[in-house]
Order: C-alpha cells, then structure tokens, then sequence
C-alpha cells in the first residue's frame, strides 16, 4: 500500500520507504544533477511531470525561474509539494525560498524524508489577459470582469523597461545570462528607452475600479517576492504568504538619474526617490495606450491590457527553515 501525502495536511509527512519523487529536468539538466538526492534506495524516482496527484508524492524540479514558470500552471492542479533546485541562469524563486544554492536544497530535502514539517504554502501572482477594447472609466467597470487565460508566475511581473530588459536578456547566451545577464542588459537599454502614458487601477467602490496611478511611466513590477533580475530589491517588502502583490511604479525620470538610480534597488533604497510609487494590493488592472509586453519570472506572458491579481497558498513548498519568513 502506498503511502500518499494528503493535500490538506502539510505537517503529516512520510515514510521514505513509501515515498515516490518526481522530477522535472529544466535546460541542461540531467540525472546527474539528481545523484546527490539518491541516498535512500526506497525511495521510487520517476522522472517527469506527473499526469496526475495520485502518481507521486513531492516533484522536485531542477531549474531556474523560467523552467519553474512554464510549470506552475500544472504543479498548482496537482497539488503535491515542490522543492526547487537552484539549477538555472535565473533563480529568484529559489533565492526568495531561502535555496540558494544547491546544498540548500539538499538540506530541504533530507529535511523532508526525516519527516520534519518543512512545507509551506505560499503564494502565486495571477496575469489574465483583457479585450484590449474594453476601456474603464474611474468608476466605471465592473471588478469581475470578463478574463482570458490566466498564466501563473512566482517571483515578479513587469511592463515596461523590465519587460524590455528581459526579452533583450534571453537572447543572450545561457551562460551570461546567468552572469550579470540582466544587469548588462539593463545599462544599455535604460539610454534607448522612453517613458510611455499607464494607467493602472486597484479595487474601488461599488465593486468597480477606481484609478490608482495616471502618470508617464519607466516601469512598473508586480511582486510576489522582494526579488528579480537576479537578485534587485524592487519590491523590498514583498512577502509570499501575505495575500499581497507589492506593486513598484518608477515614473517618468531622466535617463541620467535613471541610470544612476538602479544600483539601489539592489538594496531597496530605490523607495526612497520621489518619482517611485509603491503599495500594496490583492488586485489590480493595468492599461496602456497601444499594447506592451509584460514579462514575468523572466518569461514573456502576453501583452497589455492585463489584470494582475494574488492567489493566496496555491503553491506547496518544500523549504529548509519552517519557521523562515517569505
């Protein structure tokens, strides 16, 4: 008889001996990157995605943000918990999860098959497409309005000079990118580009939207962590169990303090420059006047207009301290 972990019940662990793990490999893994998790010879591994709950008990992923992001839609259908190996060029996620580096991950792990109750649920950011014909006034629409596919993202989502910054990045080869990929992209890119008219709008009154920023915009993130970019601060209070999105807006600067403004997000320090806004929300809508891209873990998602909302504990992970504070 197989022994499974109930969904409803993260503190009850189990018995190395009845234990399946799955795994899924992200670009230029393989199973030797698995070797030094093997000591336990009970345990069945399977590599790949499980079809379905009931085919394993915890997945292991090895890979960095963006492997993890092209999964999160199917690990939350199943519920089971994931513990992530820092493997990739971008590993924010696993950073923010305290994994930073892969004998942390270890650790998790024989934390996990001693039956120490080191699973946490955390927080995922939700991106839904709109109708780029629909157009809110102030208090106009209706909160619920009609949405397209939903796309799961763990870490931050952007528009704007990230979103820029991150599709310029992943044309670079996988080694730099996960040397200062981002930042020497960043440099460049902040000379060429222009800030652009965005509107976004949180909940208001009578179940409808009231606007919350009007201005010319460089950049706006939405986080569920503190951290992107390859570990920049741009939303420094951010936390993954608080029902939150943090939403960091820099608007319009010029290049030159723009430039010399970003070494402190590495920080956090950015908030306390005048032209940064930054609140927290469970929902908001952001709209701009032709369409742009968003980005998200890394990821291109789809482009605006989008709502960003918070789905609260819909991720199970596997982490080395409990008692840490996402």
């Amino acid at each position: 008889m197989t022994c499974r972990l109930p969904p409803s019940d993260p503190t009850l662990l189990l018995s190395s001996a009845h234990m399946r793990a799955a795994v899924i490999f992200g670009l230029g893994c393989s199973a030797k990157n698995l070797g030094p998790f093997q000591t336990d010879e009970a345990i069945d591994w399977r590599i790949g995605q499980p079809a379905a709950g009931d085919q394993a008990d915890v997945i292991l992923l090895f890979g960095g943000d963006g492997t993890l992001h092209r999964h999160l839609s199917q690990l939350v259908k199943l519920g089971l918990p994931v513990l992530v190996v820092p493997a990739g060029s971008g590993n924010d996620f696993a950073r923010a999860l305290g994994l930073r580096r892969v004998r942390d991950s270890l650790a998790a792990w024989r934390g996990f098959c001693a039956g120490r109750s080191n699973i946490r649920n955390i927080d995922l950011g939700v991106i839904s497409a709109l109708d780029a014909g629909e157009a809110p006034a102030p208090d106009g629409p209706a909160l619920h309005s009609a949405l397209g596919t939903q796309h799961y993202f763990g870490s931050v989502a952007g528009v704007g000079l990230d979103a820029e910054v991150s599709r310029r990045a992943n044309a670079l080869p996988r080694w730099l990118r996960g040397h200062g990929g981002y930042a020497l992209t960043l440099a460049p890119t902040i000379f060429r580009f222009a800030p652009f008219p965005m509107k976004i709008f949180t909940p208001g009154e009578n179940d409808g939207w009231a606007i919350r920023s009007d201005q010319p915009t460089i950049l706006a993130a939405f986080g569920n962590t503190p951290i992107y970019g390859g570990g920049m601060k741009i939303a420094p209070h951010a936390r993954m169990d608080d029902g939150q999105l943090d939403v960091c807006v820099i608007g319009g600067v010029d290049r030159f303090k723009l430039a010399c403004m970003f070494p402190t997000v590495y920080f956090g320090r950015h908030l306390r420059i005048r032209e940064v806004e930054y609140f927290q929300t469970r929902r908001v809508r952001v709209e701009t006047e032709r369409p742009l891209d968003i980005y998200a873990d890394g990821e291109f998602v789809c482009r605006t207009p989008v709502e960003i909302a918070v789905q609260p504990g819909a991720l199970r992970v596997v982490v080395s301290a409990p008692e840490r504070r996402f």
